[in-house]
Parts: C-alpha cells; sequence; structure tokens
C-alpha cells in the first residue's frame, strides 16, 4: 500500500508544477467548472484526470515474477505495488511450467490488502476459464497432451492438465502400460498402475466438460498414428514371432516386432501388440485360455485381420486342422470323455482335438423319460456312437451307447451294431409275407362262398310274397321246381 500512496504522490508533484503554466483559457474552463461543482481535492483532481482505476477483488490483472520463494511467488503490479501468490494459488495452470523471474503471469485479485500490506492473488483463478478454452480447443483438434500422473486407483490414473484434474481410464492405456493381470485382480491391477505415478504420459483428450468439470484422456488414443503407420507395413498372412505379454478371458495378447525389420537398435516401445482370440488359440474347445498359455511364454502366430489399430493373430491357424484327415466315419462307435454338460447336451472329446456333442434330444430318443445328468457325468468316459459328421465346421453328432456294449472295445462294439441291425432288417423280411399268406386264403374262401348262399336266395324270388314269408316261399318252389323236373 506505501507504493500506492508513493505513486499518488509523484502524480501530485507533477500536477502542482504544471498549475502555473496553465494558460488563461484553461483558468477560464476552470472557474466555469468551480462555478458549478465543489472545488476537488489534488487526490480527487488525480482521480478524475488519470485513467488509471484502482482494481477490485476479483478482477484478473497482470504482473511480472519479481522473486520466487519455495511457498510464494512475488509480482510486481504496476501502478499498484507488489502482489503475493501464495501455496496452492501458485499453480500456473496453463501448464507454461516452474515461474522464473522475468515471466509475466495473469492473475486474479483475491484480497486488496493482507496483513503483510501485500495484494494477495490467485493464478489459477485466474487461468480456470483459460484453461478450460484451451482443453476444449486441444479435443476438437485432436492434439497430443503431455500430462503427468498424480495418483492411482482401481479404475485408473487420475492426471492433471493445465490445472485441472482429469481421468485415465483403466482401458485407454497404451499396451506398452497396460496391466496384464491374469486373474483379473483388482489389487494387483491397482499395483501395476501406482508404478505409474509420478510418470508423464502423451495423452489425447477426449471429454472436455466444463460445466461438470469432466475431463477425460486416452494414453492409447495418442499413440494410434503411430501404431497405424507401423502397421500400414502389416499383411494378413504374415507370421510373427513374440512373447504372450497378458491373458484375459477372451484371449491372449501377444508383443511382437514387425516382421522383416532390424530390430537391433528397438526397444520394447517399438513393439506392436496383438490379440490371439480364445477361438484362435487352439482346435479344441477351451474354456480358459489360462490353460494353453501362460505370460512371458515365447509364441508364433499368423496376422488374421487388420482393422485401424488393431491386430488379430492367430496360433492355430499354423497347426494342421485335425478335422481335415479324420479317424472317424459315421456310424462309428468310439470311447469319449465328457467335457461339460448344458441345457442342450454333452460336449465329449474322442481325443485331444476331436469333440462332438451328444444333444438331449438324441439323448431323450434313446433314453426316453431318462435325465442326461442320470446317464452321464463330466469327466466321465463312455462309448458313443457317431451319428453325423461336419468337418468344415468342426461338428460331431453323438449318442450315448450303454449296457454290455459300454464294456467292449470300439470294434466289438460296432460288429454287435452291424448284427443288431442285420438282425432286425432279416425279421422283417421274414415277418412280412407270412402273414401275407395267413390272410389271403381266408379273404378268398370268404369270397367264393359268399356268392353262393346270394344265388342260392335269390334263384326264384316269390313276386308275391311278404317279406316275413319270404325264405319258405322261397324253397318251397325250389323243391316244386325240382319235382316237376325229374
Amino acid at each position: 500500500m506505501a507504493n500506492i500512496l508513493d505513486k499518488l504522490a509523484e502524480e501530485v508533484d507533477k500536477l502542482t508544477e504544471e498549475k502555473p503554466r496553465a494558460s488563461k483559457k484553461s483558468s477560464t474552463a476552470k472557474k466555469t467548472k468551480d462555478e458549478t461543482s465543489e472545488e476537488l481535492s489534488p487526490m480527487a483532481e488525480l482521480l478524475e484526470s488519470s485513467d488509471v482505476r484502482f482494481p477490485n477483488v476479483g478482477d484478473v490483472i497482470e504482473g511480472k515474477v519479481i522473486e520466487v520463494g519455495t511457498n510464494a511467488v512475488y509480482l510486481d503490479i504496476e501502478p499498484f505495488g507488489t502482489g503475493i501468490v501464495l501455496g496452492r494459488e501458485m499453480k500456473d495452470g496453463m501448464g507454461t511450467g516452474k515461474l522464473k523471474i522475468g515471466h509475466k503471469v495473469t492473475a486474479t485479485i483475491t484480497d486488496l490488502e493482507n496483513e503483510d500490506g501485500y495484494i494477495e492473488l490467485s493464478i489459477r483463478e485466474a487461468s480456470y476459464e483459460k484453461a478450460w478454452e484451451d482443453l476444449e480447443s486441444k479435443k476438437d483438434t485432436q492434439e497430443k497432451v503431455a500430462t503427468k500422473v498424480l495418483s492411482a486407483n482401481k479404475g485408473g490414473l487420475l492426471v492433471e492438465i493445465n490445472g485441472i484434474s482429469g481421468f485415465l481410464p483403466v482401458s485407454q492405456l497404451s499396451s506398452k502400460n497396460y496391466p496384464r493381470v491374469e486373474d483379473g485382480d483388482k489389487n494387483k491391477i491397482l499395483t501395476l498402475l501406482k508404478k505409474l505415478v509420478a510418470q508423464e504420459l502423451e495423452v489425447r483428450i477426449l471429454d472436455a466438460d466444463r460445466e461438470t468439470e469432466k475431463l477425460i484422456v486416452s494414453e492409447k488414443a495418442a499413440q494410434k498414428e503411430k501404431d497405424r503407420e507401423v502397421i500400414s507395413g502389416l499383411q494378413i498372412g504374415d507370421v510373427v514371432e513374440g512373447e504372450v505379454s497378458g491373458v484375459v478371458d477372451f484371449g491372449a495378447f501377444v508383443k511382437f516386432f514387425a516382421p522383416n525389420i532390424d530390430t537391433t537398435n528397438l526397444t520394447e516401445e517399438n513393439k506392436l501388440e496383438g490379440l490371439v482370440h480364445i477361438s484362435e488359440l487352439a482346435w479344441q474347445l477351451i474354456e480358459n485360455p489360462r490353460d494353453i498359455v501362460k505370460v512371458g511364454q515365447k509364441v508364433c502366430a499368423q496376422i488374421i485381420g487388420l482393422e485401424n489399430e488393431k491386430i488379430s493373430l492367430s496360433m492355430r491357424a499354423l497347426e494342421k486342422d485335425p478335422w481335415s484327415k479324420l479317424e472317424y466315419k459315421v456310424g462309428d462307435v468310439a470311447k469319449g470323455t465328457v467335457h461339460r454338460i448344458n441345457h442342450f447336451g454333452a460336449f465329449v472329446y474322442l481325443n485331444k482335438d476331436i469333440h462332438g456333442l451328444a444333444h438331449v434330444s438324441e439323448m431323450g430318443e434313446m433314453f426316453p423319460g431318462k435325465n442326461i445328468n442320470d446317464l452321464i457325468k463330466a469327466g466321465g468316459e463312455y462309448s458313443w456312437k457317431i451319428l453325423s459328421i461336419e468337418p468344415k465346421e468342426h461338428r460331431m453328432g453323438l449318442v450315448l451307447v450303454t449296457g454290455k456294449a459300454a464294456s467292449k472295445k470300439a470294434e466289438e462294439i460296432e460288429e454287435e451294431v452291424k448284427e443288431e441291425v442285420k438282425e432286425v432288417k432279416t425279421e422283417k423280411k421274414v415277418k412280412k409275407p407270412a402273414k401275407e399268406k395267413a390272410e389271403k386264403p381266408v379273404k378268398e374262401k370268404k369270397a367264393k362262398k359268399e356268392p353262393k348262399e346270394k344265388k342260392a336266395k335269390v334263384k326264384k324270388p316269390a313276386r308275391n310274397a311278404s317279406p316275413a314269408r319270404n325264405d319258405v316261399a322261397t324253397s318251397g318252389e325250389h323243391s316244386d321246381a325240382g319235382g316237376e323236373k325229374k
């Protein structure tokens, strides 16, 4: 405040020195003014004539850094004196870095005069609006931004850009920093995320909402251009060698260098990462990818898909399809282990690669009134008859074979089934003719007798006989006729 008064005193001295030299015109004008108003004091005249406007709390002013302390920064606020920025308010919201002497900064007045006589200021508050404008602009242009990780939680990382707190979700981390945890344990994920605290990451802004103060960023998005450039050199069908970087429920991630390049001076950051879907790990049915591969395992895979920055890989494509040359055929009976049972049937492995389905409908026809869970158990080995095979679709229809056959070898079971089929066919052929012969004579006899009886009854019917005596009359006529002829 003393500085302000000194400045004002200097201005008053200047006005006093200039007064005697004022022209008559000016004096006349002054008198005219004095006639209509009270005579002004030197301070009032200074305020009236000067363009300087005293600031108020909340105003934004510019100052030059004149001293930088551990917990405070001092600014020269011309012509009002010295300002001070304390503690957290020192943070330069626009991310220009550490404040240095000579820097010009914009600050908001929080107190015209504190207990030490300084104008108290906040750099952070002054830059808030400007900071959001900058964030919104960077979001629209998709400009890459450097940010420092402040802390971590189970969902991701807390970061800060332009003094605004933001969030980087785990799903938006680059392949380099993504936490690959086999069992998906959130505590293990958090441990890996904490290793990124205090590190600087390059990100892109996904969402910047000033009203809700929501700021979401993505490290993965910032790597897209770089990844796309490298991926453009890949082709579907390329075979790559890499290392399993993570195993999840839907497959395994593999990191690898682009094929046909010199890897002498390359680091882990230069590696690409692709996904081997659970269905592409092996030819057999897989419930848990962790049963097939482990983190750190060296593998070979073939590129089967390229979409933007996504790389799809297949390990089974490099292996011979066991269904291309099957040793089984429809009608065969073979031993198989029940893999699992669900509401529509049982999945059965005839060997490590070939599997089939015993559908509940087939089981129901073979064993009416019985529940599939009463007939078989998961993990049990049983005998199965092959009903259908579709090699291209990797599908096979099965039905359970029980009784004495279940304890015999597949070859013996097959022979028995064939014999049973023959017997049934033979039985049908024998029974059919016998039935026809037995029925035929009966029909013929009936057909012969009925016409004779009819002829006898209707040979010479009486014309005037009543219905009640028709038979008697008829038989009498027959006797008379016979006697006359004799």
